[in-house]
């Protein structure tokens, strides 16, 4: 089946795997035994929803949705592939929540964490030290050119954050600098739903429930919404204002993405590094969505020509395998918690800080971007992406779709206020059916598919958008 017209784009064919399904728009899909591309419910599948159901406490979800939006059984998984019990496969064109980089399964990443697990599973990096943990600290520093020099390991995304405010906070008292212990971050900001993370965190749904347990932070104009220069002129102010209680400012360098992909030039990176240096403010670049290769460099900071005090890594750098989280960080950093008084050195822990399984992924990870001309490759197929997508710039419903590296998006306007309300979880049932795990953020439309997606694959995944997108307008919403 040929897609788009143009004669120089490759064609999707039967023997390619990935011909066009029909729309399918039965009148009750969901349900908990729901399975989406067969006509029949299969028994395995539904066994594992109910038990899940009946055990399982699942994340950023109201659970009582499940009772009539779907929850997929995964039984394995293989390159961009998500499969079922019963055989169903689904693209996984959303990295299963951003973390997988180069596919399900790979095989050089497997090869790595088989030959760790008969050497050494875990040792508690607290007096002692392991080649995967030293060997990837050392990588990461080299990839910025040694500013940062030494990486602190943790577990996950929000975790790293934690870290990043504590070692900013902590580094300005160690400096006779007690006052300055306030944060900024800005508006439409995530950073995670720890405590301290969601003290940084602009984002009503996550943290108003918890608000009388939060330390706020400052909240600035984001330059995605106010423009660069309209969100450096606030920075400014504030920082007039309130520098000398200032600890750090933390951002999502080029892409705000649990703010529905909200994208912005590199050139306010650039000057609020200059701001942070002219006010003595730490810079926490939150590179845990948007780096390892997600916006076109390595790091996102790469594009504005900066390097911050704090960088903090997740998602991705395990390629999708294990937790892990990293924050990396100047040597004068460091340098200021190295004192004879325990007091002064950093205490913070976690059992299994460093683990070698999740280093050694990581390391495979690495080796990837060094042997498969990673990043020219992105930039090879995100430009197929987007000619792909063009077709939907001129749907009626569509505004704003927009790209940064290997990260597209849209918006979608629902005059509804019922359809709005439920767009997201029936554009994902609808996207089930198409053979895609697609889960929008409120009416935004998302993807941030693995590196590894073949062209027909992506191909495949712009025409089935466009059909889900479709076929949920498609339905009666009362």
């Amino acid at each position: 089946m040929i897609i788009d017209s143009r004669s120089h784009l490759p064609q999707l064919s039967d023997e390619a795997g990935v011909q066009r399904l029909p729309d399918i728009r039965p009148a009750a899909r969901a349900g908990l035994g729901a399975v989406f591309l067969n006509t029949e419910a299969n028994q395995d599948n539904q066994d594992w929803v109910t038990r899940s159901l009946a055990a399982v406490w699942h994340p950023c979800t109201q659970m009582k949705h499940h009772e009539r939006m779907p929850l997929v059984p995964i039984a394995r998984g293989k390159g961009a592939w998500l499969y079922d019990p019963a055989g169903n496969r689904y693209l996984d064109s959303i990295s299963s929540w951003w973390v997988n980089l180069f596919g399900h399964a790979n095989d050089d990443i497997n090869r790595a964490l088989k030959d760790q697990l008969d050497t050494l599973e875990h040792v508690m990096l607290a007096g002692c030290t392991h080649a995967p943990a030293v060997e990837l600290a050392e990588r990461l520093s080299a990839l910025t050119q040694r500013t940062l020099g030494h990486a602190f390991f943790a577990s996950d995304g929000a975790s790293a954050v934690e870290i990043a405010l504590k070692m900013s906070f902590h580094f300005w008292r160690n400096g006779g600098c007690a006052d300055k212990r306030e944060f900024v971050c800005l508006a439409n900001s995530y950073h995670g739903e720890t405590i301290g993370a969601l003290g940084v965190t602009d984002v009503a749904i996550f943290k108003d429930a918890y608000d009388l347990l939060i330390r706020n932070a400052h909240v600035v104009a984001s330059p995605a919404v106010a423009g660069v220069d309209a969100a450096v002129g606030a920075m400014r102010a504030l920082f007039e204002q309130r520098a000398s209680s200032l600890a750090a400012v933390i951002v999502e360098p080029l892409v705000q993405c649990a703010a529905g992909m909200a994208m912005y030039d590199a050139s306010y990176l650039t000057r609020l590094r200059a701001l942070c240096d002219e006010f003595d403010v730490h810079l926490i670049a939150d590179e845990i969505a948007v780096g390892c290769g997600r916006t076109g460099t390595f790091f996102a900071c790469e594009q504005a020509g900066v390097w911050p005090d704090f960088l903090c890594l997740s998602k991705g750098i395990s390629g999708g395998y294990l937790p892990l989280s990293i924050v990396l960080t100047r040597d004068e950093i460091y340098t200021a918690f190295y004192d004879d008084d325990v007091t002064r050195g950093f205490l913070h822990s976690h059992s299994y800080t460093g683990n070698p399984l999740a280093c050694r992924a990581a390391l495979a990870t690495l080796d990837l971007f060094d042997s498969a001309n990673v990043l020219a490759e992105n930039t090879r197929k995100a430009a197929l992406l987007r000619e792909a997508l063009q077709p939907l710039t001129k749907h009626e419903r569509v505004r704003n779709l927009r790209e940064h590296g290997t990260i597209f998006a849209f918006d979608v306007d629902i005059d509804h206020q019922e359809a709005k309300r439920t767009f997201s979880r029936r554009f994902f049932a609808n996207a089930l059916q198409r053979e895609l795990l697609m889960r929008p953020i409120g009416s935004t439309v998302y993807m941030m598919p693995p590196y590894v997606l073949r062209d027909d694959e992506l191909l495949l995944l712009a025409q089935r958008t466009r059909d889900t997108l479709d076929a949920t307008f498609a339905e009666r919403v009362e």
